[in-house]
C-alpha cells in the first residue's frame, strides 16, 4: 500500500512552507493576518490528504487549485463569528439574530463606557465604592411602579436567583400548564431544580383551580410561582386562577407570589394595535411580590433579566452570593440604563426604540418601501427572475405574543434557474448576509424587519448576488 497510487498522490502534496511561498498566497498574507493564512494552508492540506486517503481524489492536486482553496478558507477564517446581518424574516424579536436592536441612545452609551474608564462601581459624589446596579434598580422600579428593582444577565437567571433566595430547600408550587420550555431546549423545571427548591406540580395541563394550589400548601412551602404563557397560547377547555386570587392565597399562608412574565412589556401594546400583554405594574397591582422579565424582548434593550417587586424580597436577592455570578457587565448596564430612561418619556417610545418602531410601523410605509425595492430589482435581475410585492404576516418573535400576526409587505422572488432554497442560501452568503424566509416556494423579503437605512444596501446586494446570471457569493463561516 505504501508504494501504491495513493502513496504517490500523498507524496505530491506540497509542504506547508512550500505552499506559503506560492505568489498568490504571499499576496493573501499581505491583506490578512499571517496566522489566518497559515491555518488556511494547513486546513486545505489536511483536507486534501483525507480526500486522497478516502479515494475521493484520483490525481495529484494542482498548486493553483490548492491556492484557490486556501484563499476561500482564509476568507472564511477571517470573518467574525458574530456579524451584522439584514433581518428580512419578518420576525421582529429574532433570538437567533440577536433579538432587539438597541436604541441610538443606548448604542452611544455603550460606546462611551467601552472606550474609557467609567463610574461602574464608584460614587462620584461621595468618592466611595457603590453598587453597579444602583441606578438601574431605581430606574426599573420607577418604570414598573414597584418598591425595588434589580437586574441580572437574563430572565432565566432572574427566576433562578428569586427561587434560590426565597425557596432554597423549600417547596415552590406551580401549575402543570405553566411548566414551559424556553429557548435552547431549557425547561422551567430544570431551572427550578438548579435553584434548590422542590418543584410541586398542581392541576392538569389545561385546567388548574385555586383549590389545587391550596391543597398542595404544606409547612415546607415557600413560594407560589405563576408563569405567563408568553411563548405559547392555550385555548378551549382551560382554566386557571387569577393573579389576585393567587396573591390572596399566598399572603394568607405567609407565602411569596413570584411571577415570571417572560417577554415583559413596559408599555400597553394595544395602543399599537397589538393584543395587550400583562405588564409588571399590573402584576404588582394585583399583589405579586416578585416579578421577573427580559430586557431584550418587548422592552427593546440589551440582554438582561429584570426583577421588580417588594423591597424585602429583592434586598435578600441582592445579598445572595449567586447575584455576583449573574451580574451584568458595564456595557450592558449602560445600554439598559439608557433604554429605561426612554420609558420615562412614553410619548416618544415608538420612535426611539427600534423594536417598538417595527411593531408599530404602518402597513402603508412597508408597502411603499417594498414597492420601491421591487421596482429597482426587477429590471436588474432580468427575465430569469419573477419579482413581486405581496402582503403577508410578520411575527413578534422572541417567545412573545404567539397569536399576534402583524400585516406586512414583502418582496417575493422566484427564479427559473434557482430553487427557493438556493436563493435563500445565496442571500445568506452576501457580504452583509440577508436572512429571508420561504413561503409556498417563493422567497419573501419582509420589510417590517429590514431597517429603512438598509433598503439600498439590500437591493445592491441582491443585484450583485445574481448579476448577469452569475452568482457572486461570499463563502461564509460553516455552520
Amino acid at each position: 500500500m505504501a508504494n501504491g497510487p495513493k502513496a504517490e498522490l500523498l507524496r505530491a502534496i506540497p509542504s506547508v512552507e512550500r505552499l506559503l511561498g506560492d505568489p498568490s498566497i504571499v499576496g493573501l498574507a499581505d491583506s490578512l493576518p499571517r496566522w489566518i493564512v497559515v491555518d488556511a494552508v494547513r486546513d486545505v492540506l489536511a483536507e486534501t490528504r483525507q480526500a486522497i486517503t478516502e479515494g475521493r481524489v484520483a490525481k495529484a492536486p494542482e498548486p493553483d487549485d490548492l491556492a484557490k482553496q486556501v484563499g476561500v478558507k482564509a476568507r472564511i477564517l477571517s470573518q467574525r463569528g458574530i456579524r451584522r446581518v439584514i433581518n428580512a424574516t419578518g420576525v421582529v424579536i429574532h433570538t437567533n439574530l440577536g433579538r432587539s436592536i438597541l436604541a441610538e441612545a443606548a448604542i452611544a452609551a455603550v460606546k462611551e463606557v467601552a472606550r474609557s474608564y467609567s463610574s461602574l462601581e464608584f460614587d462620584l459624589v461621595e468618592g466611595t465604592r457603590t453598587s453597579r446596579t444602583a441606578t438601574i434598580d431605581a430606574l426599573v422600579s420607577r418604570v414598573a411602579g414597584s418598591e425595588d428593582g434589580f437586574a441580572v444577565n437574563n430572565n432565566a437567571a432572574a427566576l433562578l436567583l428569586a427561587l434560590n433566595t426565597l425557596a432554597f430547600g423549600k417547596q415552590s408550587i406551580v401549575s402543570r400548564g405553566e411548566l414551559v420550555e424556553i429557548g435552547g431546549s431549557f425547561r422551567l423545571p430544570d431551572v427550578m431544580e438548579k435553584s434548590g427548591t422542590e418543584l410541586v406540580e398542581v392541576g392538569t395541563t389545561n385546567r388548574t383551580r385555586l383549590e389545587d394550589y391550596e391543597a398542595a400548601i404544606t409547612q415546607a412551602t415557600a413560594v407560589i410561582l405563576k408563569v405567563h404563557h408568553s411563548n405559547f397560547a392555550m385555548t378551549g377547555y382551560v382554566e386557571s386562577p387569577s393573579r389576585r386570587e393567587l396573591a390572596d392565597l399566598a399572603h394568607g399562608h405567609g407565602l411569596v407570589l413570584v411571577e415570571d412574565l417572560g417577554s415583559g412589556a413596559l408599555v400597553d401594546l394595544s395602543t399599537m394595535g397589538i393584543s395587550r400583554e400583562p405588564m409588571p405594574e399590573d402584576c404588582i397591582a394585583d399583589g405579586a411580590d416578585v416579578v421577573t422579565f427580559s430586557g431584550d424582548k418587548l422592552l427593546g434593550g440589551p440582554q438582561a433579566g429584570l426583577i421588580v417587586g417588594k423591597r424585602s424580597a429583592i434586598e435578600k436577592m441582592k445579598l445572595n452570593p449567586l447575584a455576583r455570578a449573574l451580574r451584568l457587565d458595564k456595557m450592558t448596564l449602560a445600554a439598559l440604563e439608557e433604554t429605561l430612561r426612554l420609558y420615562l418619556e412614553p410619548a416618544n417610545l415608538p420612535q426611539m426604540i427600534p423594536t417598538l418602531r417595527m411593531l408599530a410601523c404602518p402597513l402603508g410605509d412597508l408597502e411603499h418601501r417594498a414597492g420601491r425595492a421591487a421596482e429597482t430589482l426587477a429590471p436588474k435581475l432580468g427575465k430569469a427572475f419573477k419579482v413581486g410585492v405581496a402582503r403577508s404576516t410578520s411575527q413578534v418573535g422572541g417567545g412573545s405574543l404567539p397569536l399576534a400576526d402583524l400585516e406586512t409587505s414583502v418582496v417575493s422572488l422566484e427564479a427559473s434557474e434557482h430553487s427557493a432554497d438556493e436563493i435563500i442560501d445565496i442571500l445568506r452568503r452576501c457580504e452583509v448576509p440577508i436572512i429571508a424566509r420561504i413561503v409556498e416556494g417563493r422567497v419573501y423579503i419582509d420589510f417590517r424587519t429590514v431597517q429603512p437605512s438598509e433598503d439600498d444596501l439590500l437591493t445592491r446586494q441582491v443585484t450583485t448576488a445574481f448579476a448577469g446570471g452569475g452568482i457572486i457569493r461570499w463563502e461564509g463561516r460553516p455552520g
